[in-house]
């Protein structure tokens, strides 16, 4: 079997280079550029959905690096919070272009999260053995997801803090433990110096410490289980490319585009900053949550205050809880061995994703 070359083209036993070879000795470099060789991604008329765990990666590294920014002039006070926030659209050079960059940068990263899990799962992905990886990946979306609904806040403005009010309304209704959840989240009965604070630290300490965990997690098994080819393909239709570097400059590029449609984003429609928030104020007309909680909003909006004897709201959180356990779940009663179930599971998916794409439409026109 002939050697694999290394980066700088010598085979391993003959390389030279001092520093390679310190490295080597103690991180294995050798290996890991062997198993980067050997792995494989299947090409086929889907493969385009692959490149979408890269692209939300590299958008949660555009996160890092601006939240990082951001924290060097944000205040987490009530008195002091929208006023760094306009500090720095105004005031800091090139201010206004990273925190517009984190902000869009994080509506595009859950956006493509949304694009991952739902071709994951059209794609039968979910199925043994990678059972887990999907359990990992739905607990990714709530993290992102958890991201955007704490640093929603974070500004004190109006249009934020009754967006907030609102979805810790709807979290108290959650069955159980929806009071004590919105009463640890609000640090106390109404929103204050608290919530902003509990706000700053689970956005910027406990989500990052859970999202790199899950993550690092989620990454080492696609290594471990490679990525799934859909049984719809037949084995005559699919090719094979080297991870790397071929899969990887393709991803480089991807990630270019994404970066390109983010810059215009944020250089054309630069995130704005609403007036300081008055808890005394009444609610601005028409509020409404962010997009990603439009479809979840319109659908309670929807329920009547009581059905029977159940409180309309807590009906409809249960409605939506259990869609979620059913989609979580779903490796475990479509494992591919019931042609039924499995048509059973797509039209499912089929349902829920036309229903948040009606309900987020509705609720962003009403």
């Amino acid at each position: 079997m002939a050697t694999e070359l290394l980066p700088d083209g010598t085979s391993p036993e003959k390389s030279i280079n001092p520093l390679f070879k310190w490295l080597n000795d103690r991180l294995d470099l050798v290996s890991i550029w062997q198993l980067a060789q050997k792995k494989e991604v299947p090409i086929h008329k889907h493969s385009i959905w692959y490149y979408m765990g890269g692209i939300t990666l590299m958008f949660l590294i555009v996160q890092i690096i601006t939240g990082i920014l951001l924290m060097i002039y944000y205040v987490p006070d009530l008195n002091s919070a929208h006023a760094s926030i306009l500090k720095i659209n105004t005031r800091i050079d090139f201010g206004w272009f990273v925190r517009s960059l984190h902000c869009w940068a994080a509506n595009l990263m859950i956006f493509v999260v949304f694009l991952h899990l739902f071709s994951t799962y059209f794609m039968k992905a979910y199925r043994k053995p990678r059972e887990i990886t999907w359990l990992i990946g739905m607990g990714l979306l709530v993290l992102v997801m958890g991201f955007g609904f704490t640093g929603y806040l974070l500004p004190w403005d109006q249009v934020s803090l009754f967006a907030t009010k609102i979805g810790l309304d709807i979290t108290s209704k959650v069955p159980v433990l929806g009071d004590q959840l919105a009463t640890v989240l609000r640090g106390g009965s109404i929103i204050s110096q608290n919530t902003l604070s509990r706000f700053f630290a689970i956005h910027v300490i406990i989500l990052p410490l859970l999202l790199f965990g899950l993550l690092g997690i989620h990454l080492l098994l696609i290594q471990l289980q490679g990525i799934s080819t859909p049984k719809s393909i037949k084995v005559s239709e699919v090719k094979y490319e080297k991870f790397f570097p071929d899969f990887i400059f393709k991803d480089l590029l991807v990630w270019i585009l994404a970066l390109n449609v983010l810059f215009v984003l944020v250089t054309f429609l630069p995130w704005g900053l609403g007036e300081e928030a008055d808890p005394f104020a009444p609610a601005p007309i028409g509020i409404k949550p962010e997009w990603y909680f439009l479809a979840m909003f319109q659908f309670l909006k929807l329920i009547p205050a009581y059905i029977g004897p159940i409180e309309g709201e807590l009906f409809g959180i249960t409605i939506i809880g259990l869609i979620v356990l059913i989609l979580g779940l779903v490796p475990f009663w479509d494992t591919g061995a019931s042609k039924k179930l499995s048509k059973l599971a797509t039209y499912f998916g089929l349902i829920v994703l036309l229903s948040m794409i009606i309900f987020s439409i509705w609720g962003a026109l009403s």
